[in-house]
């Protein structure tokens, strides 16, 4: 009789650690879906106030078409990513595509001054800012999923429900402009 209580205490301590960890799997895995979400709500506002900026721009470097297409190009393949990877190698290319416009007001010292353009630096370094801060939590959130799902004796239950690695959302290591934000400040 003693024997039958000890295996179902086991039994029960063996459910409760299970269902323990199995939560604690479906929570890391939520925060890091949430901390994407902040990535995306982000990203958008980049995407909508690059269509502007590209706008006041053109008002004074008409010439310039090739930037404004490049632009255009990396803007659309940006917001038409659909994995992480997808997502860091089109923010890349957008990160050098507005490089070039704003060296290309560096030689319009009205566009310079201009308030329009001014303020959408601001707005465009302040959503550079954010989009770093929400792409370090949710590599961080990613990380200690990642690190859950490898580590042992978590590997068993990851395995057993089918919990899988998420991928980190990294910039490109061969691209130096993509390692720094969009410098937006022109003094």
């Amino acid at each position: 009789m003693i024997i039958l209580w000890i295996v179902l205490g086991i039994v029960v301590v063996l459910a409760f650690w299970l269902a323990g960890a199995y939560n604690g799997f479906v929570s890391l895995k939520n925060r890091a879906k949430e901390a994407w979400a902040d990535i995306d709500v982000q990203l958008k506002r980049r995407y909508d106030l690059i269509p502007n900026l590209v706008e006041t721009v053109k008002g004074y470097a008409t010439h310039e078409s090739q930037a404004f297409e490049n632009v255009t190009k990396a803007r659309s393949a940006a917001m038409g990513a659909t994995s992480v990877a997808g997502h860091a190698e089109a923010e890349n290319m957008l990160t050098g595509a507005l490089k070039s416009i704003f060296a290309i007001s560096e030689a319009y010292p009205d566009l310079k001054a201009n308030e329009n353009f001014l303020q959408l630096q601001r707005e465009l370094g302040d959503t550079e800012d954010k989009i770093q801060a929400a792409r370090r939590f949710y590599n961080q959130n990613v990380m200690q999923l990642n690190t859950s799902i490898e580590s042992f004796p978590g590997n068993l239950v990851a395995g057993a429900f089918k919990f899988t690695n998420m991928e980190l959302f990294q910039l490109s290591e061969s691209e130096s402009a993509a390692k720094e934000p969009v410098k937006v400040s022109f003094k």
